[in-house]
């Protein structure tokens, strides 16, 4: 790993450095408590019955076998939900239909994907929950399917929903945006080389390695509980309220630990049929998804089908661009293509251009956000393209990256100029990296890609108080998926002036912290990281108040200079903070603050990566030889979690591109709803990947924080096709790339 001196760096102890994790003992020991690890006295258990086909008209349910069977305890079914027309929830990056998410968790009136749940039970036991489920009887009037993008636009496609674009006659497009400047048709008749295809990715699924798990508990005079793995808590309570028909007041959610989302836990899928199980049983109900339900019933990111020409002059200035998006986003709409048509052509100044974009529903599990939702598919499209012009001009791609990137000042998609950027300084730091210039192996192949997300600010509580032996708590309503809680500490630390070891820091539920906007879009150490730094600073400003009055001296002649309150003028004994909190009785009570950001100044980042490859030409085996990740990060405050936030999103990527695929039949069922049939990297896959932290700080963060887990995870689709594309000689347009696509290419004709 590589990390570049920051711009303007602070003299900092604690920030920066690369302490022990604070939640990794329990982790590597086994004592971490994750959804299914929870248990609750006399709790039930639940099960789900899911719908065997793709499209089909519910026509009755009949449950009285399964409610007579001994040890069986409560029935549901969508009737059990209040009708919520339409109601829209903000959940962070999108917002959640609140009746499409009641469907998802239980179909109404007819099934649209196999794996839709249609019942559920509670039983004393799992087997008696699985029992019951043979002994429901539903009635079905099967219809014909779709899954494909263009199947799904045929004028004679069965129609999934009749209230989809309103405006025009029905159809299964969701949504349609359109994003323009200029006029990018002449600009592209003009242009010296064009470039550009019909690219297209599949549906993948984030391949978190913990399923869905919750426990629900509601008490006999309507309060009730859930504890739950989830992006975020404030985002189960609001939506499983809400399709429930409870009082927010009425429900608290305890977040548990989290084996991973990658934003396919931002949403719910059990935490509401467990309500209502709990409240018709009088008893907790625990619901785990297996795998197989994972892969049928959870939203897989989009594919794509991305249309792209874009034209340059000579010297290779980008003067014209066309960008056609069409997003499979699954049954139903809302996960597509907003942040698709965004990023397209966010990274590049480009006069004269229009990026159009469309939501297209199909019979497949509805798509969810993974980790910079719709960017990597738009990039993919453009990044390939781009690719190309270079070599039509025979010019180095980073060059023409260069020479086209976007600069502090220049205009974002928003219109807003863009602050202190560091896409130039990422594809400088990758042009001088050694991997760039090494020279390459017969039959290896070497591919660049940049990429970019716009990151999140949103709203964030925090809470830090002191103990009464001087230690801190630092508590936040944000599930930890990728090191925030040592972020946390580590900020707290720093402006406290102790060891990182004196701070405990605590994900809180949602009746113990403020608000706080679920984890996701990299906003969670820039936002909430605000609200701790500002908390901190509060108590700080406590503690040489409570030294003041000891000394009895004014406040003003106190000052906070390495973790103890010092006196300006006398010559009184420095008072550390276990000195101020032994005395918390007789100065006031307890020290602690609270307080509520929400930012809207989060900065983009940005990153190239540079891939090699190596092709054998006789299987269509393409094997990664050398990857590395250079990245726009603001200031690092843990750099290990930062690095493997790059390599993580590196090999995610990787595996989109070269393996990952929903696999259908024609039934318009799941294939390959396991991860025996869907192929995921494991480390004997991959090399060691390198990465490159470039530090230009965030100017309005205390510490320069920008958000660093989306964007790794943009340019590696590029990356490997255009690394493989050069070893082949060949362009590659479609994903994921495997032996028999990458064989039957080298083999034809074009």
């Amino acid at each position: 790993m590589t990390r570049q001196d920051p711009i303007g760096k602070q003299e900092l102890k604690v920030v920066g450095t690369r302490p022990v994790r604070p939640d990794g003992a329990d982790k590597v020991t086994g004592k971490a408590v994750y959804g299914a690890d929870f248990y609750l006295p006399g709790m039930l258990r639940g099960a789900i019955l899911r719908s065997p086909h793709a499209h089909a008209r519910i026509l009755s349910i009949d449950t009285r076998k399964a409610e007579a069977l001994p040890g069986v305890k409560a029935v549901a079914t969508n009737a059990d939900f209040p009708r919520v027309e339409m109601a829209e929830i903000d959940a962070g990056e999108a917002g959640i239909n609140v009746d499409r998410a009641a469907q998802m968790c239980l179909a109404r009136d007819k099934v649209v994907y196999e794996g839709q749940p249609v019942v559920a039970v509670a039983a004393t036991s799992p087997e008696i929950a699985a029992a019951a489920l043979d002994l429901i009887e539903v009635q079905y009037e099967v219809l014909p399917h779709v899954i494909e993008i263009d199947d799904a636009l045929r004028a004679d496609a069965p129609l999934l929903h009749d209230d989809l674009m309103p405006a025009e006659a029905p159809s299964n497009v969701g949504a349609r945006l359109e994003a323009k400047s200029g006029d990018p048709d002449a600009a592209l008749a003009q242009a010296d080389v064009v470039a550009g295809g019909r690219y297209t990715t599949q549906a993948v699924h984030q391949g978190y390695i913990e399923p869905q798990a919750c426990i629900a508990s509601v008490s006999a005079d309507g309060q009730a509980q859930i504890w739950c793995s989830s992006q975020g808590a404030f985002m189960v309570r609001s939506v499983a309220a809400a399709i429930t028909g409870m009082n927010l007041a009425d429900l608290r959610v305890t977040p548990l630990e989290i084996g991973g989302g990658f934003g396919g836990k931002t949403t719910v899928y059990l935490e509401p049929v467990a309500l209502i199980l709990s409240r018709k049983s009088g008893r907790p109900v625990k619901m785990v998804l297996s795998r197989d339900e994972v892969f049928r019933s959870t939203g897989p990111g989009p594919g794509a089908i991305i249309e792209v020409r874009i034209g340059a002059t000579r010297d290779g200035i980008l003067t014209g661009a066309i960008v056609d998006l069409k997003y499979q986003v699954g049954a139903f709409p809302g996960a597509g293509c907003g942040a698709g048509v965004m990023h397209a052509l966010g990274a590049y100044r480009i006069a004269n251009k229009r990026v159009t974009g469309c939501d297209v529903v199909s019979n497949m599990p509805s798509s969810h956000a993974y980790r910079a939702p719709s960017a990597p598919q738009a990039e993919f499209a453009v990044e390939c393209a781009i690719d190309d012009i270079a070599r039509q001009l025979g010019m180095d791609p980073i060059a023409l990256r260069e020479k086209n990137a976007v600069k502090p000042g220049d205009a974002s998609f928003s219109g807003a100029p863009l602050g202190p950027i560091a896409f130039l300084e990422t594809l400088a730091a990758a042009k001088v990296h050694p991997h760039y210039s090494a020279p390459l192996a017969p039959e290896h192949g070497r591919g660049i890609a940049a990429g970019w997300w716009v990151n999140h600010g949103g709203e964030s509580t925090a809470m830090v108080s002191i103990n009464e032996d001087g230690s801190a708590v630092v508590a936040t309503g944000n599930p930890d998926i990728g090191g925030s809680r040592a972020s946390m500490a580590m900020m707290a630390a720093e402006v406290l002036a102790v060891p990182m070891e004196k701070v405990r820091p605590i994900v809180a539920d949602t009746a113990s912290i403020g608000f706080s906007m679920l984890t996701g879009g990299s906003r969670t150490t820039f936002a909430t990281g605000k609200a701790v730094v500002e908390a901190a600073q509060d108590v700080v400003e406590q503690l040489k108040s409570r030294a003041a009055m000891i000394w009895g001296v004014d406040a003003a002649q106190v000052a906070w200079v390495d973790g103890e309150a010092r006196c300006l003028e006398g010559d009184e004994e420095p008072l550390a903070i276990k000195d101020i909190a032994a005395r918390m009785g007789k100065t006031g009570g307890p020290i602690s603050a609270e307080k509520s950001v929400h930012p809207h100044d989060a900065m983009p980042t940005y990153a190239v990566h540079i891939c090699d490859v190596e092709l054998d030409r006789e299987t269509g085996h393409i094997r990664v030889a050398h990857y590395t990740a250079v990245q726009d990060v603001g200031r690092a405050i843990h750099p290990s979690y930062v690095e493997g936030q790059a390599q993580g999103g590196a090999v995610q990527g990787i595996g989109w591109a070269l393996n990952e695929a929903y696999a259908f039949n024609k039934a318009g069922g799941v294939d390959n709803p396991g991860f025996l049939d869907y192929r995921m990297p494991v480390a004997s896959d991959l090399p060691m990947i390198d990465t490159v932290l470039v530090e230009v700080p965030h100017p309005n963060h205390p510490f320069g924080v920008k958000g660093v887990g989306e964007v790794p995870i943009v340019p590696p689709l590029a990356a490997v096709a255009n690394a493989v594309s050069a070893a082949a000689g060949k362009r590659f347009l479609d994903l994921p790339l495997t032996p028999a696509r990458v064989h039957a290419v080298l083999n034809s004709a074009g």
